[in-house]
């Protein structure tokens, strides 16, 4: 097989990055349980696999790069649902970062200082909902 050949092969199943995946290929690649890329759908109309027969969905290529942007920017930039929703909706369908990979929010850039700021409150609330969850009941 050429060099150029194996590039465009997906590492696990060696399929073309342009094949469709079926919902249990796309799980695995993206790391995610089946049920929660079935349960996006649900939310986030812009992810719409291909139906065929029994309700099976063959994921395109542009699908896995939409879940993979709101895979991370849910457990990765810690947005909410609705946030991506709206994300979603102001960028029809695109999100910040989809073309590079970039996850900074709407143009926002922190510098070190205050990314280390934000390290220490979030360190700060972390510490207060551990001792929340540890006071007693009642």
């Amino acid at each position: 097989m050429e060099a150029a050949e194996k590039r465009n092969l997906s590492p696990r199943r060696g399929k073309s990055a342009e094949a469709f995946r079926t919902i249990s290929e796309a799980a695995g690649e993206l790391k995610l349980p089946q049920h929660v890329l079935r349960f996006w759908e649900t939310k986030f109309p812009h992810i719409r696999p291909l139906k065929r027969g029994g309700g099976r969905r063959y994921y395109r290529p542009e699908d896995l790069l939409l879940l993979r942007r709101i895979r991370d920017l849910l457990y990765d930039d810690g947005y909410t649902i609705k946030g991506v929703q709206k994300l979603l909706r102001r960028n029809d369908g695109k999100t910040p970062g989809n073309d590079d990979g970039d996850s900074q929010r709407e143009g926002i850039v922190l510098d070190n200082r205050q990314r280390a700021e934000l390290a220490d409150v979030l360190g700060e609330l972390e510490a207060l909902r551990d001792l929340l969850r540890a006071a007693p009941k009642g």
